[in-house]
Parts: structure tokens; sequence; C-alpha cells
């Protein structure tokens, strides 16, 4: 039990072998699976775990504990690791200079196409709905 209490605080890669809702199981680098779990990936919310993480994909880890079941309990957003930071996969290709700007962009973008939506819904329930005129 000593040598695997050495583990604890260890920043060791592995491999992810399988991505769930609740997070991602890595195979460190001694052949033992531990998992990290969605709050563990990054200090940002996360909806969908697949922009963070995806199968077969290398990742430093943190072993945090072992819990009571013996299996270790990892971390990703506590390596800091300045040349690869675990960011989304679709963000991480912004330039980094404008990230500000590029994140308040998408969102606005995302933020105008709903209230559209939204208008449009809202009037086929009012019964404005303009109907084309045939050619």
């Amino acid at each position: 039990m000593a040598d695997e209490d050495s583990l604890i605080g260890q920043i060791l890669k592995g491999e992810v072998t399988n991505v769930t809702k609740f997070g991602a199981f890595v195979k460190l680098e001694n052949t033992e699976v531990g998992l990290v779990h969605i709050s563990e990936l990054s200090h940002d919310y996360i909806s969908n775990i697949e922009e963070y993480v995806s199968l077969g994909d290398d990742v430093t880890v943190k072993v945090v504990s072992r819990n009571k079941q013996g299996k270790l309990e990892l971390s990703m957003k506590q390596v800091k690791e300045k040349e690869n930071p675990v960011t989304p996969k679709a963000v991480s290709s912004a330039p980094k200079d404008g990230n500000f700007e590029y994140k308040l962009s998408s969102f606005m973008k995302r933020a105008e196409a709903k209230h559209i939506d939204l208008r449009r819904q809202q009037k086929k329930k009012q019964g404005i709905v303009k109907k084309q005129k045939k050619r």
C-alpha cells in the first residue's frame, strides 16, 4: 500500500481509454486505470465532455487520491502545462490574442440565432406567419 500511496501527487502521462458523460478513464504509464471526473477536466463549465477529450487522446494527469475501492482519482485541471493547456477543441483553434473577442463574437452569433428562432416560434403561435408568394 505504501507503493500505491507514492503515486498520489504525481503528474503522469496516460491515454484516454473510455469517455462517459461523467468523466474519462485514463490508462496511465504504469498500466493502472483511473478516472478524471468531468469536474476535474477544466476550470470552465463543461456541457459536452467530448469537446475536451476523445478516445485515444494522450493526456497528462495528476493523481489526486485513491478511493475506498482502491481506484485512482485523477485531475487534468490541476496539471499546470503552459505548452498544452486543457481547452475545448473548438476554442483551441481561436487566436490566442483575441480569445475574449472570439468567445464574445461566437456567443453573440449563437444568441442572435436563438433569438430569431424564438421570434419565429412566437409569430407562428400568434398566427402571424407570412406566406410566400408563388411566382
